[in-house]
């Protein structure tokens, strides 16, 4: 590793990149974090690597579940943090100097949906714009597409099913995560990095209700092996869901996102290696509809992705 100077973290280093390494802090993961910021896993390990190389230090330190910073990372941390709040403040005051956007959004999506990203998202766009006004209505997966058809909303944040038609939208990518297994710590299936559907069915489950999209992807995938989940309880939540795990009451699925840090030293997380495992989110409008400049300010900051680095490396947790 080189030597730090200010001449090659400002030529090399891009206001991304310290971004994402801030968040892969907070998150404690480079896939969390990656998902968070709508980068690949891979891209993310890169540009995390590539920032230690210029650094001259090492940032970070490997433990089971992910990562933490070292001394060098949290003092690094710091000043970025204070730099971001320096750049909030700088546009918020060029900010008054534009009239700006003005309007009104209305968006529907999921409950989870806006707990994983979009009150992320709708606090940096208040910020923004905040001569814009934004809707929220909340309805499950399968009535978002009628939502924007009917004129209720001006667009949707939906996860791709096989129940969800939406031929009748115009669409761009938002997310890509992944649902996860969650079991017992004392699990046999706990010593395992991997499970399949069939090491699942067979188990007590831990359901959520059957219109949510996570259920009929389960279900589906039960019903193409010719298994049936045995729900052993049914709730709404992952919290209440991940409680009835971490007291060994059975086995879950939940969105990667949602387990959050700390239940990992009380449950285990396995990755599901078949492709309906794969949860993918997309932006839609309804087609031939022009949309406002409100609108389209929206959609650009949810659909917007900097540029990935080249990606190599084996950080990725």
């Amino acid at each position: 590793m080189s030597a730090l100077s200010v001449h090659g973290l400002t030529r090399r280093v891009d206001l991304f990149t310290l971004r994402l390494f801030l968040t892969v802090v907070e998150e404690r993961q480079i896939r969390r974090a990656a998902t968070r910021e709508n980068i690949a896993p891979s891209a993310a390990t890169k540009r995390v690597q590539d920032l230690e190389d210029i650094a001259g230090v090492q940032l970070l330190e490997r433990i089971p579940n992910g990562v933490v910073p070292n001394a060098a990372g949290e003092v690094l941390a710091r000043y970025l943090r204070q730099m971001f709040e320096n750049f909030e403040d700088m546009r918020r005051e060029l900010g008054e100097f534009s009239a700006g956007v003005r309007g009104h959004v209305s968006v529907a999506s999921t409950g989870a949906s806006v707990v994983q990203y979009l009150g992320r998202e709708f606090g940096e766009f208040a910020r923004n714009f905040p001569q814009v006004e934004l809707e929220l209505k909340q309805e499950p997966n399968t009535n978002l597409v009628r939502a924007v058809m009917t004129g209720d909303v001006d667009l949707c944040v939906y996860v791709v099913s096989a129940d969800v038609d939406d031929s009748p939208l115009e669409t761009l990518p938002y997310r890509t995560d992944s649902f996860v297994a969650v079991v017992p710590r004392n699990h046999p299936l706990a010593e395992q990095r991997t499970v399949k559907t069939l090491d699942l069915v067979r188990e007590p489950f831990i359901a959520q209700p059957v219109n949510t999209t996570l259920m009929f992807k389960v279900n589906e995938a039960a019903h193409a092996l010719g298994e049936t989940i045995r729900a052993r309880f049914t709730v709404s939540g992952a919290d209440v869901a991940l409680s009835l795990v971490q007291a060994g009451l059975g086995v879950t699925v939940l969105p990667e996102c949602m387990v959050p840090m700390d239940s990992h030293e009380r449950c285990a997380v396995l990755h599901i290696q078949e492709p309906w495992a794969v949860r993918v989110l997309r932006v839609g409008t309804r087609k031939g509809k022009a949309t406002t400049s409100a609108t389209r300010a929206l959609i650009d900051q949810l659909t917007g992705q900097p540029k990935a680095a080249p990606s190599s490396g084996t950080l990725a947790d």
